[in-house]
């Protein structure tokens, strides 16, 4: 089912005023775990929301910081607000976004094609340096094994964040949702 674009628009400014009202809080309130990981990227060739193959190495290994989530295109609870904070940190970089690469992997390779991931990032109004990226569930899989992101159903999934500074080995996980501006605060703390 097609949305109208005035309800996906509007969902979406909903979407960035509660992750602002959120980020109101004080740091006492902050719902997510912070924690410094390293991870053994797996070498795999993952395709894009255009059918251009990628591999992942390259991505993480490009000299750009990196962002990364795993979300699935029909979600309708976690993935939207994660998306939003991907969305929202394009909007607040202005020209500098092209300075980080965010990617959105999907746990749902069964059925995110290139054109689903296209219309999901469409959505969000995402901006070159986005990706979403498929493949084989065998690759999926490593992929999210090697994050420590494995889960036995896409239903189950969780809202995680990883972001990797430029010409770092380590990356910062961060469990659970973020506001606004704790996104913002996070990514500045490792150079974004």
């Amino acid at each position: 089912m097609k949305l109208p674009l005035c309800l996906v628009t509007g969902l979406f400014l909903c979407c960035l005023l509660l992750f602002n009202l959120a980020g109101q809080a004080g740091a006492e309130d902050r719902k997510y775990k912070r924690t410094l990981e390293k991870y053994s990227i797996p070498d795999v060739v993952l395709v894009n929301q255009n059918g251009s193959k990628v591999r992942l190495q390259s991505i993480m290994q490009s000299g750009k910081p990196a962002i990364v989530d795993f979300v699935f295109g029909t979600c309708t609870t976690i993935c939207p607000i994660l998306s939003a904070g991907f969305a929202n940190l394009q909007h607040k970089l202005g020209a500098e976004a092209q300075k980080v690469h965010l990617v959105s992997i999907s746990i749902d390779p069964e059925n995110d094609t290139p054109k689903v991931m296209k219309e999901y990032l469409k959505r969000y109004h995402a901006k070159a340096g986005w990706d979403f990226l498929t493949g084989s569930r065998a690759d999926i899989d490593k992929v999210m094994y090697a994050f420590n992101a494995n889960i036995s159903n896409k239903m189950y999934h969780y809202p995680l964040t990883l972001i990797k500074p430029a010409g770092e080995n380590s990356w910062v996980r961060i469990f659970g949702l973020m506001s606004s501006s704790e996104f913002m605060i996070e990514c500045n703390k490792a150079g974004i």
